[in-house]
């Protein structure tokens, strides 16, 4: 018979602890057991913390009993009034106003008036010459008066003097001593090719004008940004403000809370724990309250310092009420009709407008400076002349006069010879100049045509930049609107939620840590709402400023 040995493998590592065990468990049954300490029913009603009060909502630096009601255009009104970018633009757009004013004046008649008396000694060897002594003695009061200016049209210059002198001669063989001679001379010169169609003052005074429109449409661009600010921060201050209540009424809501678990607890349906927890609660909400005012006052001191002169104005001291509502009117186009609008109001756009303008003048000015000049130049002269007959005039032979009777006399007489114009000079021609090469007045040109390339390619960069602007202000409006619309349903859940748990807690079958979770959910819910809210207002204020209507919308006029 064959024998069957069956092999068994031991884990010893198990049967060593099998053996521990048991000897442990023997020792347990011998040892003295260790006694627990007392410790203290972290529920019993003994703990109790004096109830808090609702915090104080002063804030520092207004004064209550002092506030300001203000309305969003009542804010824009005043932000126009006292910003001092506005103002600058303004003295910006004067100053324009003032260098048209100074160009026009290169038309203004530049009037000229000489007088000076002279005597001048001539040695003269000839008795032909009528020398006295070997000289010949002369001396002149001399006074004249003249006009001059340019042509508003045409690119002419003209002139008119007008001169007369009292001379005195030792000249023995003079016929009129004294002897009044008169003049009176017209000049006008004439541009026939270039400086006709346009000159340097023609060509100055139209870029004033186009200077003078850039001004204005900056002084618009500059209204947009601050009327848009003002939005901007007058929403901002809304959400501070109207936070603070959220915080507030939550606050009141753990304040109530607080008390029913009280009561509660003295009946013995609540764990006094409750009362702790409570407790904590209004802690945490105390926090956000006083987080919430610091945020009032912050958005009101950014809103005062775009409204505000400087910081004398007595405005700081009072707090701001915003009165307008806050359900506004939703923008309601597409994107096709948003971006012709951009393109037509934005005053981005108006400026290229004008900066091609300057440059065509430019370019017509500038190229009419690279054709010859020939220029027609007419003068006209009338003379007159009188004085006191002398013995030389006498023909010793007739014992007549040499000299026409209607030169005798004096000053009076002169004049009536000139205005008779009895010694009239005309004098007509051409002036031509043709510069060499005339490299200048063609680089020049080469310039504006260059400067043309350039403000298209900007224009064009502008207007990409436009249409992205209109697109995101419109994709962010239609967001808001959606997430306004989802944020208040979340606040009507939320609303609901805390009710039904308020109830369940009330009747025993719910407990106060979802309670708590239910307010503190309601709580970020109106929140959220608020946000939404404010965030569409700004979105319809960046809308409107993105499609150039935001100063129509508030009935702004800039005065040009």
């Amino acid at each position: 018979m064959i024998n069957k040995i069956t092999k068994i493998t031991v884990a010893w590592p198990a049967v060593l602890i099998f053996i521990l065990s048991l000897g442990i468990a023997a020792q347990a049954q011998t040892a003295t057991p260790t006694p627990i300490p007392d410790e203290p029913d972290p529920s019993q009603p003994t703990y109790n913390t004096p109830e808090r009060p609702i915090p104080d909502m002063s804030r520092v630096g207004v004064e209550a009993g002092e506030e300001l009601p203000l309305t969003l255009d009542q804010a824009i009104e005043l932000a126009l009034k006292n910003n001092n970018d506005i103002d600058i633009s303004r003295n910006d757009s004067e100053s324009s106003g003032l260098d048209l004013r100074g160009t026009r004046g290169v038309y203004d008649p530049l009037f000229s008036s000489e007088n000076y008396y002279e005597r001048s000694a001539t040695p003269t060897a000839s008795s032909i010459g009528g020398a006295v002594n070997g000289s010949v003695v002369q001396s002149r009061f001399y006074n004249s008066a003249g006009v001059s200016g340019y042509s508003p049209k045409a690119g002419g210059s003209y002139s008119a003097t007008f001169n007369a002198s009292r001379t005195t001669t030792s000249n023995t063989n003079s016929f009129l001593n004294p002897q009044f001679p008169s003049a009176l001379t017209l000049n006008y010169t004439q541009p026939l090719w270039r400086n006709f169609r346009i000159d340097v003052q023609r060509r100055n005074i139209m870029v004033a004008k186009k200077n003078i429109a850039i001004t204005d449409s900056q002084l618009k661009l500059k209204t947009f940004d601050v009327v848009n600010n003002v939005e901007q921060a007058y929403w901002d201050l809304v959400y501070a403000l109207k936070n603070v209540q959220i915080q507030l009424d939550t606050l009141k809501q753990a304040h109530d809370q607080l008390d029913s678990n009280k009561r509660l607890a003295s009946k013995g349906v609540l764990a006094p724990i409750e009362i702790v927890a409570a407790q904590a609660q209004i802690s945490t909400y105390e926090q956000n309250v006083y987080a919430a005012k610091e945020a009032v006052t912050r958005a009101e001191n950014t809103l005062k310092t775009i409204l505000l002169p400087d910081r004398n104005a007595s405005e700081w001291s009072k707090p701001l009420i915003p009165t307008t509502p806050a359900d506004l009117e939703v923008p309601q186009i597409g994107l096709e009709i948003a971006k012709n609008e951009a393109f037509k109001n934005r005053p981005e756009i108006e400026q290229f407008d004008l900066q091609q303008d300057i440059n065509k003048i430019d370019q017509k000015y500038y190229k009419n400076q690279t054709k010859p000049q020939i220029d027609l130049v007419g003068t006209y002269t009338s003379q007159g002349l009188a004085g006191t007959e002398t013995a030389a005039a006498i023909n010793p032979t007739t014992g007549l006069s040499r000299v026409p009777p209607n030169l005798i006399g004096g000053y009076g007489n002169s004049l009536g010879n000139l205005l008779q114009q009895d010694y009239p000079t005309y004098h007509a021609g051409l002036v031509i100049t043709l510069p060499f090469g005339n490299r200048v007045a063609k680089a020049n040109y080469g310039k504006t045509l260059v400067d043309a390339k350039r403000l298209e390619n900007q224009r064009a960069q502008a207007e990409q930049t436009i249409e992205g602007d209109v697109r995101n202000a419109l994709q962010a409006l239609r967001s808001a609107e959606s997430r306004l619309d989802a944020a208040t349903q979340g606040r009507l859940a939320a609303e609901e939620l805390y009710s039904s748990e308020t109830r369940q807690f009330r009747a025993g079958t719910s407990t106060f840590y979802l309670v708590a979770q239910r307010q503190n959910e309601l709580a970020a819910a109106r929140g959220l709402e608020l946000q939404a809210r404010t965030a569409l207002n700004k979105a319809i204020a960046t809308f409107n400023r993105a499609i150039g209507t935001i100063l129509s919308v508030h009935n702004v006029t800039v005065v040009k």
